[in-house]
């Protein structure tokens, strides 16, 4: 029970992710200025908002579900730490690991969508509202060709484990540039997963103000905001273990910091696409997942079919 307590709790769990999450935000924020040419925010920044906000007033709107409200942030929260346990983070094993957990980390990591959606609708704001009906219309555009190059990488390791699929690659050095394909789009629809530029279409400040999280404050938009810094770590970390399975054969130390570049880099990738491109509408954002990135992860599925058949 202590050691379960550990990996929950301190490693790899909420306090690591903690950190990691707003180490992660500060890094983004920080490469997306320097690509602008400005200065960015201090180190500190983000450890310094966090703090702001948990000492200012939660205040529920009238007209709000006062339980749905609350309980949102909460909710949003749990369900990205304990994504992150079944995800390989040093070597090709994660904390918690059985056949068939790459389905459960997709299905938690579909739940803060839904509690943006949820808790921007019953927030009774038509600003939340109208923020509420974008994220929830955009997971329809995004998940399909996110969830496709997944399942490519998948079936040419014959495994519904995420573990079990990083040990496949680890022992196949080569075979991961066969599912490049499929880690541009993953990536790429990652922007629309994290509400990032071309696709914060729900929280566009210029036209709904802050979109689904207007009406939160306090220590709920501390909360949601450590869930989204968090669910960052935890896309980078799955797409990581999926796609670069590299050094694994190495020391268990070295193995966790290979992780962690790996992560950077990626955090880095989302920000320099962020940098480069303007918001697109929410009907230009559907036609691009719907007639291009889908498509083409259906090929990467296609391709991996083709593969294990051959190597088989």
């Amino acid at each position: 029970m202590l050691k379960a307590f550990f990996h929950i709790f301190i490693f790899p769990g909420l306090l690591f992710l903690f950190f990691f999450g707003l180490l992660a935000e500060y890094l983004d924020r920080k490469i997306c200025a320097r690509l602008q040419n400005r200065i960015g925010p201090p180190w500190f920044q983000p450890f310094a908002d966090f703090l702001k906000l948990l000492g200012k007033q939660d205040i529920v709107p009238g007209e709000a579900d006062t339980t749905v409200f609350k309980l949102m942030p909460i909710l949003a929260l749990t369900a990205t730490v304990t994504a992150y346990l079944y995800i390989p983070t040093w070597g090709s094993q994660a904390v918690y690991s059985f056949n068939g957990d790459l389905i459960v980390v997709l299905y938690l990591l579909f739940i803060p969508t839904m509690t943006y959606f949820l808790g921007g609708w019953y927030s009774r704001s038509i600003y939340s509202m109208v923020g509420a009906v974008r994220s929830l219309t955009q997971l329809f555009a995004y998940e399909v060709p996110l969830f496709l190059t997944i399942l490519a990488s998948a079936l040419l390791a014959n495994t519904w484990s995420l573990s079990e699929m990083t040990h496949f690659y680890a022992g196949h050095p080569g075979y991961w540039a066969f599912n490049l394909l499929g880690f541009t789009i993953a990536l790429i629809s990652l922007l629309g997963k994290l509400e990032k530029v071309p696709f914060d279409i729900p929280e566009a400040e210029t036209e709904i103000v802050a979109g689904t999280f207007t009406e939160y404050g306090g220590r709920l938009l501390a909360l949601f905001r450590l869930s989204m810094d968090i669910e960052m770590v935890v896309v980078a970390s799955l797409l990581a273990a999926v796609f670069l399975p590299f050094g694994l054969h190495l020391p268990s130390w070295a193995c966790f910091i290979g992780y962690l570049v790996q992560v950077f880099l990626i955090i880095f990738l989302i920000s320099l696409l962020r940098s480069i491109f303007a918001r697109l509408r929410l009907d230009q954002m559907i036609n691009l997942c719907w007639k291009y990135f889908a498509p083409l992860a259906f090929l990467q599925v296609l391709i991996n079919l083709i593969l294990k058949g051959v190597l088989s």
